[in-house]
């Protein structure tokens, strides 16, 4: 699409979805319930499934259809089942407060996003699968993604943020590289199914030796 032409419905219809996509996330950083956290990522996955959807029917890669089951079958379903039931022994529901409260975590959050998006933007990649508003929308997502990591101090917060942070490239590889063959993006998402098996044993045996989920008492190393 050239920086002079109206964009299409499919455009359109893409750069909204990526929107929702990096409002979710900041709905995560908001968050101070770690079930609601595990919901809102649930949303994220499920609307992440609809675009790689909506790119196989407006483009014509009918394999992304495959991979939406798949990615909505276990980031949207499986992978919250997972973390909800670990979270059934623990008695702690609230988020770990972070190194700066709600508000200064939101305006640090928004100011990195801005700089992601812009900073994307200036590069003039061209995408024939997406609009490239959709690259910036998705990098401003990582970028969430690693305020959530870095300020909160609980392991639930931290994996979502994690996991939230591979929504972010899932779309930017639905930019740059939809056309990859699917064996490689099952594989991506193979990745993640490992992440969640590290971090489900590191829930579990850190709430096993503290009774807690909260990471701030994990700020030095013991031998």
């Amino acid at each position: 699409m050239s920086h002079g032409s109206v964009p299409s419905l499919f455009d359109g219809t893409a750069n909204t979805v990526a929107v929702v996509v990096l409002l979710l996330e900041f709905l995560m950083l908001r968050s101070a319930l770690l079930r609601a956290q595990v919901r809102l990522y649930a949303a994220q996955s499920l609307v992440v499934s609809i675009l790689a959807a909506v790119v196989a029917g407006g483009r014509d890669v009918p394999e992304l259809y495959a991979l939406a089951a798949v990615s909505f079958a276990l980031k949207a379903v499986i992978v919250p089942w997972l973390i909800l039931r670990l979270m059934r022994d623990a008695s702690t529901e609230i988020a770990g407060s972070g190194v700066l409260g709600v508000a200064s975590e939101i305006m640090i959050a928004i100011v990195v996003a801005a700089f992601g998006f812009f900073t994307v933007n200036v590069l003039g990649i061209d995408s024939e699968v997406l609009p490239a508003t959709a690259l910036s929308l998705a990098f401003a997502v990582v970028l969430v993604a690693f305020v959530l990591i870095i300020m909160r101090r609980d392991v639930v917060s931290q994996a979502i943020g994690f996991f939230s942070l591979e929504n972010g490239v899932s779309v930017v590889s639905l930019v740059v590289a939809a056309g990859m063959p699917l064996i490689l993006e099952v594989a991506f998402l193979f990745d993640l199914l490992v992440a969640v098996v590290v971090f489900g044993v590191l829930m579990r045996v850190h709430h096993g030796r503290t009774r807690s989920l909260s990471t701030e008492n994990l700020t030095r190393l013991k031998g």
